[in-house]
């Protein structure tokens, strides 16, 4: 949508029924015009709205509107915003700080002597929080919606706390392993709730940028845990490792209070009918008073989408989503599976997939050992490389999060997926060439720890913040938390078996292991390029008509009737005709 600042995205509804519902505005009788219009027409009115924002009425009905502008503007723009998904991406900090610590714990002097571990072994201390979390990711949708997404957040890190301390108070190793379960209960229901409540609370022109804070966020616990673990490696006895261990209990605190004073998600409280509240918190995030509130068209707009898209799920399941009990929770689990979700289920879970299979995890998780498969020789060097990938990611991360609203998903994600499958595919290849050789072959070897870092930065700017990005912006409102919860679930159990047999493939072939990420790889961009549909800039209400599910006339005119019912069609037709 070149030439506006475009954010939330409405369509019309189909050439007879808007006929029926409103004969005052004559419509082309030519095709639907497509959702994501990259060229201006000549009948659009934009009309400036309070605070920086505008709102563009298109001449067959349509509109779109934003609260301000894109990228670095923007952020700055909606810095309230900013600050509170800032604060709530902390849940993705605790998840990147095991990443990046246990890769030290495992290599530490007193850890191995007091605890000599086998390769499965430490595939599995490594996976036993994955296989936490992905308890904790199916169990945090059904929490979010019944006890809200703050109060969820609450309870992850109590959990999440209390495994820390058996971490790092561990006397022996059934300690470290209970504490990293129980942890990683905790860690994967914030995996989970934290994206979840950014989607919702986030102003549609920079919500990808927003959402991308999750994977800024999780490099910089990488980051953290990485050199946390480098700096205490050297301390005498168990405070080598125990240090590290509960230096994490620190974050979860901070987010456990901080939680007390974020606003409630917006989309939430209409979920709960809670309507007067759902406006209150929507004027909060968008640093209108609660005077303008009663006037501001945008969020007036905002606001009647939220009640749009409720109603007409509500209408398709025929029972309140809003009502906790077992059958409208298994109902609403089904919904995800059915013929109209399946399509955004499967962007969801393959995302969260290729991900994991990338690679990346089994950097972050082994550095140092796959370092030293590739002829890199002493545990500082090897150390020092791997944290290098940390580094890396961060720096990458950085420019995706300006551009993700701006260049758009699809792009970014077959540009990383290229680069990190030839990546991983010439790291291979000089494996097989030079593996028994490579004391002679020290360029080799550094050569492939660029290949390593390439692939590293490819990742930074595409599927580690899109992996993120999408989940939680395909789904509608009334099954959007179990959308996320399964496809994050789809994370954790791709990261267990990425943790778990990561040790022993590199055991028995390096060059296989990069050859298996490589091929993931590839898959992965024949999968962004002719499968995952461009989603930036569109709405979270609006979402459904990306992927075709509410594309038929009885939907359409379902919706159509319900804008009418509750006010928003006649809300734009004010606004297109004020002098």
């Amino acid at each position: 949508m070149s030439g506006r600042n475009a954010g939330y995205v409405a369509l019309n509804a189909g050439e007879q029924h808007r006929e029926e519902v409103d004969d005052r505005h004559p419509h082309r009788n030519d095709a639907q015009q497509p959702l994501l219009s990259n060229s201006a027409r000549q009948d659009d009115l934009t009309r400036p709205a309070a605070h920086g924002g505008s709102l563009t009425i298109h001449g067959d009905g349509s509109y779109t509107y934003s609260y301000g502008p894109k990228g670095l503007a923007g952020l700055r723009h909606n810095y309230y915003a900013l600050l509170c998904a800032f604060f709530a991406s902390i849940g993705g900090l605790e998840f990147g700080y095991d990443q990046g610590v246990i890769a030290n714990v495992l290599v530490m002097e007193d850890f191995v002597k007091r605890w000599p571990i086998t390769p499965l072994q430490k595939g599995i201390m490594t996976a036993v929080l994955e296989l936490g979390a992905l308890v904790g990711a199916l169990c945090a949708g059904v929490f979010a919606d019944r006890y809200s997404r703050r109060h969820s957040i609450i309870a992850a890190c109590v959990v999440f706390c209390i495994g820390s301390t058996f971490q790092a108070l561990a006397q022996n190793l059934v300690h470290l392993f209970i504490g990293r379960a129980v942890g990683g209960i905790g860690v994967g229901a914030l995996s989970m709730l934290s994206p979840l409540y950014m989607a919702e609370i986030s102003p549609p022109e920079v919500r990808g940028s927003l959402l991308a804070l999750e994977q800024l966020s999780i490099v910089l616990g990488v980051v953290f845990g990485f050199w946390t673990g480098f700096i205490t490696r050297s301390i005498p006895g168990a405070a080598s490792w125990r240090i590290p261990l509960g230096i994490q209990i620190i974050p979860g605190v901070i987010l456990a209070l901080g939680t007390f004073f974020l606003p409630p998600s917006p989309r939430w409280l209409v979920l709960q009918g809670r309507h007067a509240d759902a406006l209150s918190s929507l004027a909060r995030l968008r640093m209108r008073s609660q005077e303008e509130a009663e006037s501001d068209s945008l969020l007036q707009i905002e606001l009647l989408e939220m009640k749009v898209e409720t109603e007409l799920i509500n209408q398709r399941l025929g029972v309140e989503a809003a009502k906790p009990g077992f059958r409208s929770e298994m109902r609403a689990w089904g919904k995800l599976f059915s013929k109209e979700y399946r399509g955004r289920t499967m962007v969801g879970v393959l995302i969260m997939f290729f991900q994991q299979w990338s690679g990346i995890n089994a950097l972050l998780y082994y550095g140092p050992t796959l370092v030293q498969s590739i002829g890199l020789k002493g545990d500082t060097v090897s150390l020092l490389v791997s944290g290098g990938i940390g580094i890396v990611q961060f720096l990458a991360v950085l420019p995706a999060i300006v551009y993700i609203d701006r260049l758009g998903r699809k792009p970014l994600m077959r540009f990383g997926s290229a680069i990190m499958a030839a990546s991983h595919l010439s790291i291979a290849l000089l494996v097989v060439v030079f593996q028994g050789d490579w004391e002679n072959h020290r360029i080799a070897a550094w050569t492939a720890v660029c290949g390593i870092y390439t692939f590293t930065a490819a990742y930074g700017v595409s599927f580690g913040p899109i992996g993120w990005v999408l989940p939680s912006e395909v789904f509608p409102l009334s099954i959007r938390s179990k959308g996320v919860a399964l496809s994050t679930a789809s994370n954790w159990t791709n990261n267990f078996l990425i943790g778990l047999i990561t040790p022993v493939i590199v055991a028995v072939s390096p060059s296989a292991t990069f050859v298996t990420f490589s091929t993931a790889c590839f898959v992965a961009y024949l999968w962004s390029t002719y499968v995952v549909p461009e989603t930036a800039n569109v709405s979270l209400e609006e979402m459904d008509e990306v992927f075709n599910s509410a594309a038929g006339k009885e939907d359409s005119h379902m919706k159509a009737q319900i804008e009418v019912d509750l006010g928003l069609r006649s809300l734009i037709d004010e606004l297109a005709h004020d002098p």
